[in-house]
């Protein structure tokens, strides 16, 4: 069964957040690591994986992703520090 991800990107400095949607989390946060993901993650420098969420349908993930982009930069800050209160790159754990 395929997975689809809604995730969540900053930079560095946790200035700038970034919400996408994709089916392989691995390989399109390898992407924006290595600048080749979309325009604004890569001239923002979001690399650094701070949340996701895993869907059985694209359409679930997609209408999530919207919802989330709507929300104020509050709540999508409550929504990260309540998987990853650390706020430490995912990325690693989910590589394995």
């Amino acid at each position: 069964m395929k997975s689809y991800y809604v995730y969540i990107l900053s930079n560095k400095n946790l200035t700038v957040l970034y919400i996408g949607v994709t089916n392989n989390l691995i390989e399109r946060v390898q992407n924006h690591k290595n600048g080749f993901g979309s325009i604004f993650t890569k001239k923002y420098s979001l690399t650094h994986l701070l949340y996701y969420e895993k869907y059985s349908s694209s359409i679930e993930a997609i209408k999530r992703e919207k919802q989330v982009k709507k929300w104020n930069r509050a709540w999508k800050w409550e929504l990260i520090k309540k998987q990853n209160p650390d706020l430490i790159d995912l990325f690693e754990y989910i590589r394995g």
